[in-house]
């Protein structure tokens, strides 16, 4: 897609119990004592051994995203033979991509990207990961290229914008009364809300944290993060601050579909441990530059030393079963050919949405639970840059626009890169602020339609025009005569004769109940394993962190069907309080017996 412009011109106005309860977690507690017991230095030295084992196993990674590149990086250096198919570029929705034809004498094209990305201090296996990926002057490989974000801002219409800190100070867990007081002085502070709605929070916040895993899986999981909060009889303030905006601003996710589940696991981790225990960095960082360059591309060639061959531009188009073994996959090249390939083992590697349509009768027959993929929800969540002509100072970290339309959220990026923006494209290019379009489905300010029925101009006038509302209420922060030119995720399409955009990449979206739909890493077809963001995972939301860590456990379960020796992938569990345990054991008796959880009260 081209980059666009406009020219300069005036501001622009404007309940029931989970039958896979016990048996995952059994599985959660051995996955993490058996990580534990080999350790990451076991698994550290796979990479640099000269005399690492080889194996004549050939193994198919059908994608190449985050799940597929992770996937081939674990038995590569393992010793297996891999070869990953992609259908369109390696890195999937994570990936970064020039603006065609905006370099010029000599600087490279402007950066674009799918939507801006950061990785929380509580992701554990993507940074495991990105140590092992070489990058010249790292120690740390691209692990180094991660920057913390010290703050973030909410951005209000007509009001005074909130930044808050992103080091929330100490939240006491050894007791329910001081975590409540501490949690609801954080909310009602940094959020500038009534004490009396932050120490409501507090207590929601309390209750799942002290709620057994019988409870978060068989309540939790089946009751939805608005009602839990109880977001329709609270303040505008707080359903736009605590329901709304933290969700899609922390997690991706929507309050009214989430459930308590996924997002109270998360809000465990945000704001239940400020003190970044087990973290590993800061709570919110970024990458110091595109993430091709900083992350991406350095991962490629990382593979392609350990020997992971690629076939880009090759489209999976059906899997050919035999006596529960998939024997071969039907792939379309990028001249056209079609071709069957074969290997000893299969990782399906796609989007859930993609995936899904690979099950055919004989799949599903050997592997049943696959057909509940088909209930599992999709929606869009994708980004536009505004490349802008000088630096505003927005601030060094990431924003949220609340009560936009379109649930907007923004990063500023030349003060966070190490190559600024003024050395791509024509060279006047001096910031470039990165926004995620959350919500496609409510109609906009400017034209009055959804961003789905408007087309990509339309898409850039109404984003910006809802951008400037936010911040121009009391300042002039940003203009029209700012705004150099504009990109769209590459992946929206625009349908003229339908009068509406299609979305090439869709965002699985966690709903109330979907654990039961979604599935393990391996099941009924032998030697068939899944990665994705869609299979069961400890993080249990729609990230590259799920997709990693799906990817390990498709790897570890390859093994064990190999019979190999090989050392298995670590994998690693959220954090937890353990000042909480005993009332989280007192609260599975209640579970049982068909009490609620001895916080759950209204306030």
């Amino acid at each position: 897609m081209a980059e666009h412009r406009w020219p300069a011109s005036g501001a622009t106005k404007v309940p029931g119990r989970s039958a896979r309860v016990g048996a995952y977690t059994r599985r959660t507690v051995l996955r993490a004592t058996a990580a534990a017991g080999i350790g990451a230095a076991a698994v550290a030295a796979l990479p640099g051994t000269a005399a690492r084992a080889r194996t004549t196993a050939r193994v198919a990674v059908l994608g190449g995203g985050v799940a597929g590149l992770t996937a081939a990086h674990e038995l590569a250096e393992r010793g297996f033979e891999v070869t990953v198919y992609e259908r369109r570029a390696l890195g999937g929705k994570a990936r970064s991509m020039p603006v065609p034809g905006t370099g010029t004498e000599g600087r490279p094209d402007l950066p674009g990207e799918h939507g801006f990305r950061f990785f929380p201090g509580f992701y554990q296996h993507i940074p495991d990961t990105m140590r092992r990926i070489p990058f010249e002057g790292n120690a740390n490989g691209v692990w180094d290229n991660l920057i913390g974000v010290p703050d973030a801002r909410f951005a209000r219409a007509d009001a005074d914008d909130i930044r808050t800190p992103l080091g929330f100070g100490r939240v006491d867990t050894a007791s329910p009364e001081g975590m409540r007081e501490s949690v609801a002085s954080v909310i009602s502070t940094t959020l500038k809300m009534p004490p009396a709605e932050g120490l409501f929070f507090a207590n929601r916040l309390l209750v799942f944290n002290t709620s057994c895993d019988a409870r978060r899986f068989g309540q939790w999981e089946h009751t939805s993060w608005s009602d839990f909060v109880g977001a329709h009889a609270r303040s505008h303030e707080f359903r736009a601050l605590v329901s709304r905006t933290l969700t899609s601003l922390l997690v991706a996710a929507k309050d009214e579909l989430a459930s308590v589940r996924t997002i109270g696991s998360m809000g465990e981790q945000f704001l239940g441990n400020p003190m970044q225990i087990g973290h590993d960095g800061d709570l919110d960082r970024v990458l110091n530059g595109p993430t091709n360059i900083a992350w991406i591309d350095p991962w490629v060639a990382r593979l392609r030393e350990l020997g992971v061959r690629f076939e880009v531009g090759a489209e999976v188009r059906g899997l050919e079963v035999r006596d529960r073994r998939i024997t071969g996959a039907r792939i379309v090249t990028g001249t056209g050919a079609a071709e069957t390939v074969t290997a000893d083992h299969f990782i399906v590697a796609l989007p859930a949405e993609r995936a899904r349509d690979l099950w055919n009768a004989d799949i599903l027959s050997a592997w049943p639970q696959l057909a509940s993929m088909n209930r599992l929800f999709t929606d869009w969540m994708s980004g536009i840059q505004f490349y802008l002509r000088r630096r505003p100072g927005l601030g060094s970290g990431h924003a949220a626009y609340i009560d936009s339309p379109w649930s907007l959220t923004s990063i500023a990026q030349n003060a966070l890169w190490s190559r600024k923006l003024d050395q791509y494209g024509d060279g006047t290019v001096l910031d470039c602020l990165s926004v995620d379009i959350s919500d496609w489905n409510t109609p906009g300010m400017l034209f009055g339609k959804t961003a789905k029925e408007c087309t990509h101009e339309e898409i850039a006038k109404e984003t910006w025009a809802q951008i400037l509302a936010h911040l121009n209420d009391r300042d002039q922060v940003l203009g029209d005569a700012d705004l150099h030119s504009w990109f769209l995720d590459p992946g929206i399409s625009w349908n003229a004769d339908r009068g509406e955009n299609t979305n090439a990449d869709p965002l699985l979206i966690n709903t109330a109940g979907s654990w039961d739909l979604r599935p393990e890493p391996h099941g009924g077809v032998e030697n068939l394993y899944l990665a994705g963001d869609y299979v069961r995972t400890n993080i249990d939301l729609a990230t590259m962190e799920g997709a990693n860590e799906s990817a390990r456990a498709a790897v570890n379960a390859l093994l064990d069907v190999a019979g190999s020796a090989a050392p298995r992938c670590p994998t690693y569990t959220l954090w937890r309080a353990p000042e909480l345990e005993p009332l989280r054991r007192a609260d599975a008796d209640a579970y049982a017996a068909g009490r609620p959880n001895m916080f759950d009260i209204s306030l």
